[in-house]
């Protein structure tokens, strides 16, 4: 029943900005992170931001650390990734993240099914 819903991937050329939005629902009874990782072919799913809800602690990955910023809102249901300086390389599947408590008292990892961010010339 948790869902988590991604919206804002697509083309985009080096240097440019795009923004990633992830919205989470269901029986939720408190989040605790939400974030993104990303994944390219070929290699690991790798850290790109992460918000801590409560505090609004954050971590970066450091390949996108000064270009990336993470923010909340929404009472902390939605995360918002603004990229900017894209590189090639910043290309890969972004997936959402959130770490929650279920209404049944459950602490789980949950994952959104990803979007595409692709920057190309």
């Amino acid at each position: 029943q948790v869902q988590l819903a991604e919206s804002g991937g697509g083309l985009v050329q080096p240097g440019g900005s795009l923004e990633l939005s992830c919205s989470v629902s269901g029986p939720i009874l408190q989040i605790h992170k939400m974030g993104w990782y990303r994944q390219s072919p070929g290699s690991q799913r790798d850290l790109v931001a992460i918000i801590t809800t409560d505090d609004e602690g954050t971590d970066y990955g450091d390949s996108v650390q000064g270009r990336f910023i993470i923010s909340r809102d929404n009472g902390g249901d939605t995360v918002h990734l603004q990229m900017s300086s894209l590189k090639p390389e910043d290309t890969a599947v972004y997936y959402c993240y959130a770490r929650l408590t279920t209404t049944n008292f459950k602490t789980l990892n949950f994952w959104g099914q990803g979007t595409l961010v692709t920057v190309s010339s």
